[in-house]
C-alpha cells in the first residue's frame, strides 16, 4: 500500500487545537477552508510542502498525518516527511522524474545504483538503509498488487 494522508488524524489534529477549516487554511497559507475540507475528505492531497506547513500548524510531525507505519515508511512517506516533491528528489539525484516515480511505486526495471541510493538518502536526510528498506516495501506492495487474482 502506498502511503497517503490519514484523514482521521488530520481532522483530529485540527479539532484538538479548536481550529476551523478556514483558520487552518490561513495558518497553512492555502486558499480557503474548502481546501482543508477536500484534504479531510480524501478528495485531494496536500503537496509535500503544504503537508509540512500543515504539520507545523497542527504542532505535529508529518508522519503523524500519514497513513503509514512510522517505523516502516515507503519512499513516498520519506519524501513527504522531508517536505519534497518527487521532482525535487529526482533533480537532486540527477534522474528523470519518471525514473524516480517508478522507484517510488515499486515498478522499476532496475533498482537505483548505490550512488543514487546515497543521493536519495542525502536529499531525504535519512540513512541509506532506510531508503533501501523503503524501496523494498514499495517493490513488495507492487508485486502484491500484481499477484492478486482479478475479480
Amino acid at each position: 500500500m502506498a502511503s497517503g494522508i490519514d484523514l482521521s488524524a488530520l481532522r483530529t489534529a485540527r479539532e484538538r487545537l479548536g481550529l476551523t477549516q478556514h483558520q487552518l487554511a490561513r495558518l497553512v497559507g492555502v486558499a480557503g477552508g474548502e481546501r482543508i475540507s477536500r484534504w479531510e475528505l480524501g478528495l485531494d492531497e496536500p503537496r509535500p510542502d503544504s503537508l509540512a506547513r500543515l504539520a507545523r500548524a497542527l504542532n505535529t510531525h508529518v508522519v503523524e498525518l500519514l497513513d503509514v507505519d512510522a517505523e516502516r515508511r515507503d519512499l513516498r512517506a520519506l519524501r513527504y516527511c522531508a517536505g519534497l516533491s518527487a521532482g525535487e528528489v529526482a533533480a537532486a539525484v540527477h534522474i528523470s522524474a519518471r525514473s524516480y516515480a517508478r522507484w517510488e511505486s515499486g515498478s522499476w526495471v532496475r533498482p537505483p545504483s548505490a550512488e543514487n541510493l546515497r543521493a536519495i538518502a542525502r536529499k531525504l536526510d535519512v540513512p541509506v538503509g532506510t531508503v533501501r528498506d523503503a524501496l523494498e516495501l514499495a517493490r513488495a506492495a507492487e508485486q502484491h498488487r500484481h499477484s492478486r487474482p482479478e475479480a
